[in-house]
C-alpha cells in the first residue's frame, strides 16, 4: 500500500537549490572540485561578542527550557532599537515585533494567517521562488505581476492599477530586489502603499538585503506615512551578520498583524533557544563600524564577480545592492541554463540561472558575492 502525498504538493517542486546542491555534492564525492557560486551563503563569522555570548549563556543551567512564542524581551527591545537606527522608524517592542526562526519561515506563517482558498496573490516576476510556492500551497491564485527592467526593475505602474482587486489578498515586495540588485525608491514604496490603502489588500516587504552595499540610507518600506496600516516587513540576521545558519529574524507591522502571524506561529514551533536569542541581541548592537568592514569586504568581491561576469561576456549594470550580480548571458547562448550547464561540466563552477526567479529570467544568471576572493581567482582562471 502507498499512501499518497497532500494534493496540495502537486503545485510546487522541490526548491530548485535543494535538487542542485545534491548534484553538486555526488560531482564533489566523485573527486570533482566543485565551485559553488549559485548560492547567497555568508561565509564570515559573525561578530565576535555574538560568539562569546553563546558560548556563556549555553553553559548556564536555566537556559535549555521551552521559551515564549514571541521570544525575549531583551530580543524584541534590540530588534526595534535596530530598526530605529537602521531605518529611522518607531516600532513597539512588545507588540509590533515577532521574532522569528528565521524570515523564510515568516513567508509561510503570512501566507497560513492571511491566505483563504481562492484569494489571489501579487508576486513580483522576477522574485524569491519561495512567495510563489507557499502561496500555491495555501491554495491561492498567484498573479505575477511585471519589473520594468527599463526602470532598474521598478513595478509596471500600468499593469498594476488595471488589475481587479476584488480577490487579491497580499502583495510581495522585494527590495533590494533579489535577484535584480534594482535599488529601494522612495517612490515605489509610496505608490504602492497608496494602492494597497485604495484596494485593500496587505504588503508583505522582504528586506534582507538593505544593508549589504547600499549606495545611500538603507530603507524600510513602514518609514513610509500610512505603511503601517497596509503592510508588514520581514528581515533577518543571516544576511547583514553572517548568521544564515542561525536561523534568525523577524516582522515587523501593526499589533493586530503580529497577532494574527502569531496564531500560526504559537502553534508549529515551541519557540527559539535562549542563548541564541541572547547572542542575536549582541549581532543587533553592531553599528556602522560591523558594517563598513563588512562592505568593504563585498565591494571587493563584487569587483572579481564583475571580471569574472566580462570574461564571460555577460553584461550587467554597477548599481546592484545586495548579496549578488544580475548578469544577462550572451546572445551566443541560447539561455542562460546552457551556459550554467556549460561552466559545471566542463569547468566545475556552478553559478545561478534566472529561470527560477521567473520567465523574465531565462536570459540571465546570478552570481553571489558570499565567496572568498580566492575561491573568485580560481573560477577566473578556470574560465580564463
Amino acid at each position: 500500500m502507498i499512501i499518497q502525498p497532500s494534493a496540495r504538493l502537486n503545485t510546487v517542486q522541490e526548491y530548485y537549490f535543494s535538487k542542485k546542491l545534491a548534484e553538486i555534492r555526488q560531482m564533489q564525492s566523485e573527486g570533482k572540485d566543485v565551485l559553488n557560486l549559485g548560492i547567497g551563503n555568508p561565509e564570515g563569522m559573525p561578530a565576535a561578542e555574538v560568539i562569546s555570548t553563546l558560548r556563556n549563556e549555553v553553559e548556564k543551567p536555566d537556559v535549555h527550557g521551552y521559551q515564549s512564542y514571541v521570544g525575549i524581551p531583551e530580543l524584541k527591545t534590540a530588534i526595534a532599537d535596530w530598526n530605529h537606527w537602521a531605518y529611522d522608524i518607531e516600532l513597539d517592542a512588545n507588540t509590533e515585533v515577532l521574532p522569528l526562526i528565521g524570515s523564510k519561515e515568516g513567508i509561510t506563517h503570512i501566507s497560513l494567517a492571511f491566505l483563504d482558498e481562492g484569494d489571489q496573490v501579487l508576486v513580483p516576476d522576477l522574485a524569491y521562488p519561495a512567495y510563489e510556492a507557499v502561496a500555491k500551497m495555501c491554495k491561492a491564485e498567484v498573479i505575477r505581476f511585471p519589473l520594468n527592467d527599463q526602470n532598474n526593475y521598478q513595478p509596471d505602474w500600468a499593469y498594476l492599477e488595471a488589475l481587479d482587486y476584488s480577490k487579491i489578498k497580499l502583495l510581495w515586495l522585494n527590495y533590494p530586489n533579489m535577484p535584480t540588485g534594482a535599488f529601494a525608491q522612495k517612490d515605489t514604496f509610496e505608490k504602492l502603499v497608496q494602492l494597497a490603502h485604495d484596494r485593500s489588500f496587505l504588503i508583505c516587504h522582504d528586506n534582507p538585503y538593505s544593508m549589504i552595499l547600499p549606495a545611500d540610507k538603507p530603507v524600510s518600506l513602514l518609514s513610509i506615512d500610512g505603511a503601517k496600516e497596509v503592510a508588514v516587513e520581514l528581515n533577518s540576521l543571516s544576511k547583514s551578520f553572517n548568521m544564515a545558519g542561525w536561523r534568525v529574524g523577524w516582522v515587523a507591522g501593526r499589533e493586530d498583524y503580529i497577532k494574527t502571524i502569531l496564531k500560526v506561529k504559537s502553534n508549529v514551533d515551541s519557540g527559539m533557544f535562549k542563548p541564541m536569542m541572547l547572542a542575536a541581541v549582541k549581532a543587533l548592537e553592531q553599528r556602522e563600524s560591523w558594517f563598513d568592514a563588512l562592505n568593504a569586504q563585498y565591494k571587493k568581491r563584487r569587483t572579481l564577480v564583475w571580471q569574472l561576469l566580462d570574461t564571460l561576456g555577460c553584461t550587467y549594470t554597477k548599481d546592484q545592492q545586495g548579496l549578488f550580480v544580475w548578469a544577462k548571458v550572451p546572445s551566443a547562448y541560447e539561455n542562460a541554463q546552457e551556459l550554467v550547464d556549460k561552466l559545471l561540466y566542463e569547468h566545475h563552477l556552478f553559478i545561478t540561472p534566472g529561470f527560477i526567479f521567473g520567465e523574465k529570467g531565462e536570459q540571465y544568471v546570478r552570481i553571489s558575492l558570499c565567496n572568498k576572493d580566492e575561491v573568485l581567482n580560481e573560477a577566473i582562471n578556470r574560465i580564463g
